[in-house]
């Protein structure tokens, strides 16, 4: 049995932040740059923004679809956010879990607290923090998509998003992409070499033991 052999679980990396802090870019970077790393696809009832793909950036679905789904029990965690569901499909990540392969969300702290709940162990979460409020906004105003409404929407939101910061096992100040970036990496690699995430450690270090 070969060290690059053995066997591990997959991990879930949950990131949150208040919108606009720059969690996307860091999750698009991060995907681009880790090919053991997936992005958790969420079921939402919401409109598709201009550019976004059924079944690559979002699984849209009407919202009775979404209640049904709901009672069926096809979710790890669903929330109601700015008038729109959200869920993260059940079946889609246990199967990338089972094989080895790391899920990454773009979520919430309540949809965190719902996979906490449901996963365990499974779960890796990190909060971003943005460098000031002041920045945040601007970034918010400098979204095309948002009108000026939505931006002081989501300002109002911020401040209850930051207040569970308090809740995640890893937690930075996102002023510069790069250094982020790097920051997630080492996360990663950490959490990847757990001693429970490798159910494999165990027969390989019987190899060992019986000088092979």
């Amino acid at each position: 049995m070969h060290f690059t052999t053995i066997a591990r679980r997959g991990l879930m990396l949950v990131l949150s932040s208040p919108s606009g802090a720059g969690k996307t870019t860091l999750s698009r970077r991060l995907l681009a740059e880790d090919e053991g790393l997936v992005m958790s696809v969420s079921a939402t009832t919401r409109k598709p923004r201009p550019g976004e793909i059924d079944g690559r950036d979002y699984l849209f679905v009407d919202e009775p679809r979404f209640v049904q789904m709901i009672g069926e029990g096809a979710f790890l965690e669903h929330a109601k956010v700015f008038g729109n569901y959200y869920g993260t499909p059940r079946s889609f990540v246990e199967s990338e879990l089972s094989i080895g392969r790391d899920v990454l969300f773009d979520i919430d702290w309540q949809g965190t607290q719902q996979l906490a709940q449901a996963m365990g162990e499974d779960l890796v979460r990190v909060f971003i923090l943005p460098p000031s409020m002041q920045e945040l906004a601007e970034r918010l105003r400098k979204r095309a998509q948002d009108s000026a409404a939505v931006v002081q929407m989501r300002m109002s939101k911020a401040a209850d998003e930051l207040s569970h910061w308090a809740e995640y096992d890893y937690v930075f100040v996102n002023d510069d992409v790069e250094v982020s970036l790097a920051r997630l990496k080492a996360i990663l690699l950490a959490e990847r070499l757990k001693r429970f995430r490798q159910h494999g450690l165990t027969q390989f270090v019987r190899h060992l033991l019986e000088g092979h």
